[in-house]
């Protein structure tokens, strides 16, 4: 099995034993988050509704339906079969599919927008190159990606979450890094927001949005 492999199936695993837990425990993950709402509302009003925009990472579908409810043409990707049947079952009125993102399953530039909310975080340093890749690769020209992780160094290591018998690492990014990768991947910057972190959302370090865009 190759490093690929290995982190790719990891996360497959984790995600599929905690889907119901994970589902339950981020409910409506933007309430009480003003400025991600906002965030969201710019992407969705530049992308506009006339081209397809996926949700990569989408687990049980929340963020795409909001996105859908902002008047995209969206749908959701996720590794995990067990998120994919959940959002099916919660937003039924949406598409949903099992996949991955370091392999998408589209033709070049069929894209006006992806979307990676939270969703590179499991992704190695050493792979995130090959990801921004493929996310230039499926983006039309002028087609816009936007970027949500958290910030940091060190990764975070979750042990037996909601006493599951699994692991996995949750790597921060520094957002000069990410724009970085995204700069040699051909995408040109267009915005970069940090927030500092609410310990009430049970955040232990500040959140970076960035917004690109694939050069025409």
């Amino acid at each position: 099995m190759t490093d690929t492999e290995d982190f790719v199936t990891a996360a497959r695993t984790f995600y599929d034993t905690v889907a119901e837990d994970y589902a339950g425990h981020f409910r409506n993950p933007l309430a009480a988050r003003p400025l991600e709402r906002a965030l969201l509302g710019a992407y969705a009003e530049q992308v506009g509704p006339e081209g397809t925009v996926a949700d990569l990472g989408c687990g049980p579908g929340e963020i795409t339906a909001h996105l859908a409810g902002l008047g995209l043409s969206v749908y959701g990707l996720d590794l995990s079969e067990s998120m994919v049947a959940i959002a099916r079952r919660e937003h039924p009125a949406l598409r949903f599919e099992q996949g991955s993102m370091l392999e998408l399953p589209l033709t070049d530039g069929s894209l006006a927008g992806i979307v990676s909310w939270y969703s590179s975080i499991h992704t190695p340093t050493d792979e995130l190159p090959s990801l921004m890749t493929e996310f230039h690769r499926v983006l039309a020209p002028g087609g816009r990606l936007l970027l949500a992780f958290q910030v940091g160094d060190a990764p975070l290591r979750l042990d037996r979450p909601w006493g599951r018998d699994v692991i996995l690492d949750f790597h921060r990014r520094r957002p000069e890094q990410m724009a970085e990768l995204l700069s040699d991947a051909g995408f040109a910057l267009r915005s970069s927001t940090v927030r500092e972190r609410v310990e009430a959302h049970g955040e232990s370090t500040p959140q970076a949005f960035l917004l690109a865009q694939k050069k025409a």
